[in-house]
Order: C-alpha cells, then structure tokens, then sequence
C-alpha cells in the first residue's frame, strides 16, 4: 500500500524517464526540471548507461561526481553520430511533430519573438528527439506550427531520405499525458493518459485531430523504489511539483 498518492508530476516524471528506456549508452539531454529529473531516474533504474551531464562541459555520474569532460566538439560528435537523446520544449507543436521555438506569427512581423531555432534541426534529423509541454493547450498543439524549428514526420519525408534516414520522434509528454507517432501517416497518437485525465480532456486542449484509441491505457505508476528515489534522493525538494501542480 501506498502511504502517499503519486502526484501528477510524479506520473509526469516517470513518462519522461520511460523515453530512454533501452536508449543504451547515449547522451541524455533532458530540457527541463521534470525531464531532467526523468532522466536521472532512468540512469539510477532501467537506464543505467545512460550519460549524464552537468549541462556545461562535464559528464557527470547520478550524484553529479565527474566522470569525464565534454568538450564542444565531442559534443557536436555525439548529435551528429546519433548518439544523443534530447528533450526540449516546445512553444507549439504540431499533429506530425513540427515544432516551434522560434517565433509566433508571420515570419516578416512576428507578434513574438521567442528563442530562435538554435539546434533543433540539427537535434531532429540527426538523433532522437522527444518533447516535454509542461502545460498542454490548444495554443501549445497547433494545426501548424508559425515556423519549423524541429522538423516533423511530414516534413522529412517530404524533405527525403537525407533528411528522413535518422529521424525520430519518440515520445511527447504534456501534464495531460503521453504522445507518439505510432499511425499509418506518422501523425501524433494519444498513448496513454495521467490517471484523472480524460480523452475528451486531452481533445479540448488539443488544437488538431488527435487519433485516440477506444480504450486509452493510463501512464504506468512508479514503482516503490522509483518513488523512494524521486522524493529522496533526486528531487527531495519537491521541485516537480511547482512545474506541474496537483
């Protein structure tokens, strides 16, 4: 028995670990609170040659002791050889995977100008990429992206095989549930839901048809021991939950 409810970021959390399940020995780069808690929690678990870093220039063990550096070059190596796993955000995204970092509105005369494209084509057509919403709404999954940072399922293929041979896009995680692109043309797919979340929830706050099984499955509980770790050892501060409250 549990002697406390698993929190909605909790749930979050384990989505989050569950994209680097079997990633083997790759560089794990997780954007974001809950993500980088994911993925200290799949090194310490299931993961355990996943690498860690500090996020500047060193590989870092699951306490944070160094374990070796990580230069610039070393770094560009690992993304371009496909041997580097990242979760980024995503200020919208669309149903085949679009997504956009860099402005909302017209090109010419954006209404905002957000972070710029950075990597996330480099990211995308070169190595797995998985994104992490900690607020799911329409104005987050849209019909169509305002511009293409990282690049889609449609847009590869439509791009061809250079662009389409190494990319893939495993998992979405939202605070509403998991994601992928598991359907014929490749478009996103609710894959499981957060206990207390319904598909109909997940539809309204969803800016696209969604495909949605007749019988959603929920997000898997942590484990006991996963929890214990959660709560004790990577994030006894309780981080998580001001990302994604009850």
């Amino acid at each position: 028995m549990r002697t406390q409810t698993v929190t909605r970021a909790e749930y979050c959390v384990i989505a989050c670990a569950e994209a680097w399940r079997d990633n083997g020995e790759v560089l794990a780069s997780p954007m974001g609170l809950i993500p980088s808690v994911g993925a200290r929690l799949a090194r310490r678990t299931f993961s355990p040659d996943l690498l860690l870093t500090d996020g500047e220039a060193l590989i870092v063990g699951p306490d944070g002791t160094t374990e070796g550096w990580l230069p610039y070059r070393q770094h560009l190596a690992m993304v371009t050889g496909g041997r580097r796993h990242v979760m980024m955000g995503a200020s919208q995204i669309d149903r085949f995977g679009n997504q956009n970092i860099s402005c909302i509105g017209d090109w010419d005369r954006p209404a905002r100008q957000l972070l710029g494209v950075r990597g996330a084509p480099v990211n995308t057509l070169n190595n797995p990429v998985s994104y992490w919403v900690p607020k799911h709404s329409p104005r987050v999954f849209v019909e169509r992206v305002d511009m293409i940072s990282g690049v889609g399922y449609d847009s590869a293929a439509a791009a061809g095989p250079s662009a389409s041979r190494f990319h893939r896009i495993p998992r979405v995680v939202t605070d509403l549930g998991v994601f992928d692109f598991a359907t014929p043309d490749r478009s996103m797919r609710l894959a499981s839901l957060h206990p207390g979340v319904t598909a109909d929830r997940v539809r309204e706050a969803t800016g696209f048809a969604l495909t949605v099984a007749d019988d959603v499955p929920d997000t898997r509980e942590p484990t006991a021991g996963e929890l214990r770790l959660i709560r004790e050892v990577i994030d006894p501060a309780g981080s998580r939950d001001r990302e994604v409250r009850a």
